[in-house]
């Protein structure tokens, strides 16, 4: 038996240094291709990646043809993605990819850790629906943090169309020199800042580009601001007096906002002090005394 296991350990260890063996020799040849002829190595990595990302998108779309959809539902689900900052093409698939994928990784965890075998058509139902909506859920919560940064970044993106302006810069150059100085702060905000300065190079109205940044978004803030740009180019008012207004009116309601959440802590503390904490203060306080009650009480009945 000892010569058997010893036997075996020689040859996995010599399989194993054939492989390791192999591995480096081919690491060595990339190298020395490097060196020699760079061009070529990079014309064969993008042609690997190209491969890998053909193959890949191609196994993609054949799932997402598995979900019966129309139209307008996939129209609806591409606004999502949009919002949540998702605009390449193949985001679509993905997505309805996803929607196969997870509900059989589900599954396939159920079967692996053996943990539905009890009642295996009630545990595999609820896996294929968690499965299926949890790309959804997924992708509202992306919408929903998306959203939320551009809410908090509107303000300093405002202050400096401000500056820019009363610089002497027209709102589209503004806007331009905006996206390119606050890319770094504010990566989702200039992202569809930047959307619209291409579509106003694209020979769009103005105030068509900024209607679809309100539609695009679907942020309250920006509606706001949209309408009151509109308003302001029809009326000829100053534009950066009504957007420094908009900006110290976004900071007075975040304040407002914040107050409000301070006030209701108050409100949500009730529920963990009468489920939690008082429970366990009448057991600290009163279970000596109910001890003692309950000894004395023992004593004078036996007396």
């Amino acid at each position: 038996m000892g010569i058997a296991i010893l036997a075996f350990v020689v040859v996995f260890l010599l399989i194993a240094s054939g492989g390791v063996l192999l591995f480096y020799r081919e690491q060595m040849i990339q190298r020395l291709s490097a060196v020699i002829s760079p061009e070529t190595k990079k014309q064969t990595l993008m042609g690997s990646i190209q491969q890998s990302g053909f193959s890949l998108s191609s196994v993609v779309e054949h799932l997402e043809k598995i979900i019966p959809k129309s139209q307008a539902e996939v129209g609806v689900t591409q606004q999502r993605l949009i919002r949540a900052g998702y605009r390449s093409e193949s985001a679509i698939n993905v997505f309805y990819g996803a929607k196969v994928l997870v509900p059989l990784s589900f599954c396939a965890v159920l079967f692996a850790s053996g943990f539905g075998n009890d009642n295996p058509f009630m545990f595999y139902i609820c896996a294929l629906g968690l499965g299926f909506l949890a790309p959804d859920f997924w992708l509202g919560r992306q919408i929903k943090t998306r959203q939320n940064k551009l809410r908090r970044g509107l303000p300093d993106v405002l202050d400096l169309l401000v500056i820019c302006i009363e610089a002497g810069l027209s709102l589209d150059h503004a806007t331009k020199r905006t996206t390119e100085e606050l890319k770094m702060a504010q990566p989702a905000l200039c992202d569809e800042l930047g959307i619209v300065v291409l579509e106003q190079r694209a020979g769009r109205p103005r105030a068509d580009c900024w209607k679809h940044l309100a539609e695009r978004t679907d942020v309250d803030s920006l509606r706001n601001l949209v309408s009151v740009l509109i308003q302001s180019e029809q009326f000829g008012t100053s534009i950066a007096k009504t957007l420094r207004t908009h900006s110290d009116t976004l900071r007075t309601q975040r304040i407002q906002k914040v107050e409000e959440m301070a006030a209701k802590t108050t409100v949500k503390l009730v529920f963990p002090l009468v489920l939690f904490i008082f429970p366990s203060l009448f057991i600290v306080v009163l279970g000596p005394a109910m001890i003692t009650m309950s000894e004395a009480f023992k004593t004078f009945f036996n007396h």
